[in-house]
């Protein structure tokens, strides 16, 4: 096992990990940012490295300073969480020249469930359903006319690069994907570098269903249920939960298993999270997380494992603790991402937190770095907390989450926790009958 890991990363996450380690009993290196010198992750860690300014470009996406502070350190592995460079085979690839281990899966799938085009194709080869498409990267507006055609309209552009809604233009109609070629190339080339877009039949009332699964040196591959993070602003999930209202069990299980067969047939190592889209009865895989997710703590609140660890393990060559597959699940869990954000417009608004009373009680988890005089630095994401909650079954886990809610108190900045409220007290995600459209109707209403 290691003995001393160093987290590419910061905030909640950073501090996630920090926990995982102390419990394992490995020493942790923090890295920051000038402008997180105060963070939470710094002041616990072990030992701390400055390496950069506060833009990401200059510190959390500096790879030569990262690494230079794992030599510095005498680190012996690297954990990115999630973001930043969790995704980037080349830190991968260069950590593993310089004799580290990238607490992560193999660069080649980074690589290839990064290029969302090589990730369908991919998909398709292991046996993983997918949507109708142009099946590969669309070149010319005639040929996203001429595909469009044979696919049906609506349809939906994506970057091949992308993620977070960056580059994705629906268009019901010629005129319309006339209109929205171009921006959607232009949008992709500035977020990513990279131009290429491709095209997708565009599902009109999908729920987004994610599996999470895992995979060791021993052979082991594990599927931990599902989560359901359908709630979605601007292609961006606000609230998640596990296990998902709508499937009853012989979809699970077949969903499961599913996952489970392409997975092993892929060789994957690691943590990862197979996403789909899903559809009168039928699910469609849209990509591959290749990393953490940020709504983890869902899964591990329902199934009772730390997958934090068993990532740490995994890359240590060690077999996971728990192999039997499919892992049971147990009870109903819910994640409220807190954002320092205005709850109707959506734009950030950092600040100095003034008080700060976090909700506690049974079956209450908090993930978050805030405390009581930390200024939210404006330079990343808005992300400031989780509060995810776990009951016995879904009714009891949103009574409880009210109760959350209601006590969780954060002074000072500015928060999406009112509308993590209204929403739960929406009839259609009571009745978990909401789908991936519905957040942005309900805000539209409240506007």
């Amino acid at each position: 096992m290691f003995k001393k890991i160093l987290i590419a990363n910061r905030g909640e996450i950073a501090l996630r990990i920090h926990r995982a380690c102390k419990e394992m009993g490995i020493s942790t290196v923090a890295v920051h940012s000038e402008a997180d010198a105060s963070a939470l992750h710094v002041k616990l860690a072990d030992e701390a490295v400055c390496i950069g300014p506060a833009p990401a470009n200059q510190s959390y996406l500096n790879i030569p300073a990262i690494l230079s502070a794992a030599e510095l350190t005498d680190s012996e592995a690297i954990h990115p969480g999630y973001g930043f460079l969790s995704e980037n085979a080349k830190f991968a690839e260069i950590i593993k020249e310089l004799g580290f281990t990238f607490i992560g899966p193999a660069p080649e799938h980074i690589r290839q469930m990064g290029d969302k085009i090589e990730a369908i194709s991919t998909a398709q080869r292991i046996g993983l359903p997918t949507i109708p498409g142009s099946c590969g990267a669309i070149n010319t507006i005639e040929e996203a006319i001429s595909s469009a055609e044979k696919i049906g309209y609506p349809i939906i552009l994506k970057a091949a690069s992308g993620g977070g809604g960056k580059g994705m233009k629906v268009a019901h109609s010629e005129g319309a994907l006339r209109a929205a070629y171009n921006i959607a190339r232009s949008e992709a080339k500035a977020a990513f570098g990279d131009e290429r877009v491709y095209l997708e039949k565009y599902l009109q009332n999908p729920r987004h269903i994610e599996v999470q699964i895992l995979a060791d040196t021993h052979g082991n591959v594990i599927t931990l249920g599902e989560r359901d993070c359908s709630l979605q602003r601007r292609h961006q999930k606000v609230l998640e939960e596990a296990p998902s209202p709508i499937l009853t069990q012989k979809q699970r299980d077949k969903l499961l298993y599913t996952c489970q067969k392409a997975i092993s047939k892929l060789g994957y190592l690691g943590a990862g999270t197979i996403e789909f889209l899903y559809e009168n009865g039928e699910f469609f895989f849209i990509e591959m997380n290749t990393r953490l997710q940020v709504e983890h703590p869902v899964t591990e609140m329902t199934t009772g494992v730390d997958l934090v660890q068993e990532q740490i393990r995994i890359a240590a060559g060690l077999p996971m603790k728990i192999t039997k597959n499919p892992v049971a699940l147990r009870g109903h869990s819910i994640e409220c991402r807190i954002n320092a954000e205005d709850p109707i417009t959506n734009l950030p608004r950092p600040g100095t937190v003034t008080d700060y009373y976090p909700a506690g009680g049974p079956g209450v988890r908090i993930d978050s770095a805030l405390y009581p005089g930390y200024s939210v630095p404006p330079y990343y994401d808005a992300n400031i907390a989780k509060l995810i909650v776990h009951a016995s079954t879904r009714e009891e886990c949103l009574k409880r989450l009210k109760r959350a809610l209601d006590e969780y108190i954060i002074g000072g900045v500015t928060t999406n926790l009112p509308l993590h409220k209204k929403v739960l007290n929406c009839d259609a995600f009571i009745n978990g009958t909401y789908d991936i459209h519905f957040l942005e109707s309900f805000m539209k209403q409240e506007d």
